[in-house]
């Protein structure tokens, strides 16, 4: 009798232990794409063919059909940066991006800088493009309100596992794109609140998906609030795991696709979920992968119409032109003067400033060659448009000294002028570098008002030109004909550029 309460006990016990005690796991794959631009696959420095939607579409089918296979699961996450810069882009506006991304189907999508580089409403129609989740805690419109289509936050329950997922823009887009009116919070902090929220919700293992700096990604692996981290912005290959939280971005371009391999246990015991998980991180090189034939039918089809016109000729340049990083960045630069020269004969304007920046071609042009749509594009592929500011003499200066003020370190706010002359001393401290400035042929006056034209990013305040942000602009820049745009027409009115470097700014 007393062996058969005991057996009746335990039996009783087991029960107990049952019903108040589980476990679930998840095998799970985590694949990360960023600053994809490029449609198509490139040539690297070791002769094989890399990156391109085709090549990371076979890549993502692949994942899914294992994952199917074996019965696990993949989340596709996309770090941002896509919708610009690139040849294509500067025609469609990204539409073509939208279209290809569509094809390959991210589970999540945080934007990045680039997503703003054609204005906010070129943003937003492009995001109402999109047919994948679209993550962004901390964007919002001008009236605070979370934009059409974006979320901040979603649990996603797989095999009975929660997983907690946040999205995060480039908070310096204002400085660096033209997002407008949009408002950008934190990333760090965003991203902290969100997962402790996702946390608070029931979220066994969160998840990250941001467009941030190296700085930013280590901040928030130090809150110890976010598990897994998936970054875009930096452009390499990082993978960083301290035992606690991961940290990954995939270079740029889909040259090589992370995977992180994760298996997460969790217990339930007293109403209560305890989560344990591990990784395992495989890097995809895509020279080793096949391309998808119906993304190549794609991208091919739009390739055929970038190249119906692109390499028409425009006209010729009578001397070399220089638009590499180097040179457009520390000195004067014939291509630079053009550049400005269109501009400001585009603005009707007295002088005109462009950032060596924002000229991006990387290319030596040797004399009497011929400049066509594609030349053109390659070095204008913001899509910047062109915006007449009246400013003082004073506020001139100022810009000046601050488009010098980093040599003799090469530097995006370089400036490339038309209609003035500047005389500069690198032994003299930065801000204070100018010893002489004529417009036309009369020295400057601070006190008196200039037309200027640049580029809408300059005139916003990018690349520290602030000065320019304060002063109202003559006309709105969303009716303001492009950068690009004026360039073309410029030199098709010129038709033999003879534009040399002229001692426009001369520094000793």
């Amino acid at each position: 009798m007393a062996l058969t309460r005991r057996l009746f006990a335990a039996a009783a016990l087991t029960l107990l232990l049952v019903t108040t005690a589980s476990a679930e796991s998840l095998r799970v794959t985590f694949l990360l794409v960023n600053d994809i631009y490029l449609m198509g696959d490139q040539v690297m420095p070791d002769g094989k063919y890399r990156g391109g939607f085709a090549r990371l579409a076979a890549v993502v089918k692949a994942e899914r059909d294992k994952a199917r296979a074996t019965g696990g699961h993949v989340i596709l996450a996309h770090g941002g940066d896509t919708l610009s810069p690139s040849l294509m882009s500067g025609i469609d506006k990204g539409a073509h991006i939208i279209a290809l991304t569509n094809m390959v189907r991210p589970d999540i999508f945080a934007p990045g800088n680039h997503e703003f580089d054609f204005g906010k409403s070129i943003f937003l129609q492009r995001m109402a493009e999109a047919r994948f989740p679209l993550y962004a805690a901390n964007l919002r419109g001008p009236d605070g309100a979370l934009l059409p289509s974006f979320k901040d936050r979603a649990i996603v329950a797989l095999d009975g596992v929660r997983i907690g997922l946040t999205g995060a823009s480039y908070d310096d887009s204002p400085r660096v794109s033209s997002p407008q009116d949009l408002r950008f919070s934190s990333t760090v902090e965003t991203i902290k609140e969100q997962a402790e929220t996702l946390r608070r919700e029931g979220a066994d293992m969160v998840v990250a998906v941001m467009h941030a700096d190296r700085r930013q990604t280590y901040d928030i692996m130090a809150t110890r609030t976010v598990d897994l981290l998936l970054t875009g912005h930096t452009h390499d290959l990082f993978i960083n795991y301290d035992g606690r939280t991961a940290a990954v971005e995939s270079t740029y371009d889909a040259l090589f696709v992370t995977a992180i391999d994760v298996t997460i246990e969790v217990k339930v015991a007293d109403g209560r979920r305890v989560s344990a998980w591990w990784p395992q991180f495989r890097v995809i090189d895509t020279a080793d992968v096949t391309p998808d034939p119906e993304l190549a039918a794609a991208v091919a089809v739009y390739e055929r119409e970038l190249n119906r016109d692109m390499d028409v000729p425009l006209g010729t340049t009578a001397l070399a032109l220089d638009s590499r990083t180097a040179t457009v960045r520390t000195r004067e630069a014939a291509i630079g003067n053009i550049v400005a020269d269109a501009m400001r004969v585009a603005g009707r304007a007295d002088v005109a400033i462009m950032n060596g920046g924002g000229i991006r071609g990387g290319k030596l042009y040797a004399a009497n060659a011929s400049i066509s749509r594609r030349d053109v594009l390659a070095e204008l592929p913001f899509g910047n448009r062109v915006v007449t500011i009246d400013i003082s003499g004073r506020a001139l200066k100022a810009a000046i000294e601050n488009g010098l003020s980093q040599l003799p370190n090469a530097s995006g706010r370089y400036p490339q002028v038309s209609g003035l002359v500047v005389e500069a001393d690198l032994k003299r401290p930065p801000g204070s570098r100018i010893t002489a400035i004529k417009i036309g042929n009369a020295a400057l006056d601070e006190g008196r008002s200039y037309r200027l034209a640049t580029n809408d990013f300059l005139a916003r305040g990018g690349d520290g030109y602030a000065m320019f942000a304060d002063t109202a602009p003559a006309g709105t820049d969303t009716d303001a004909p492009t950068v690009a745009g004026e360039m073309i027409e410029y030199i098709k009115r010129i038709g033999t550029l003879r534009t040399g470097v002229e001692g426009r700014i001369v520094v000793k």
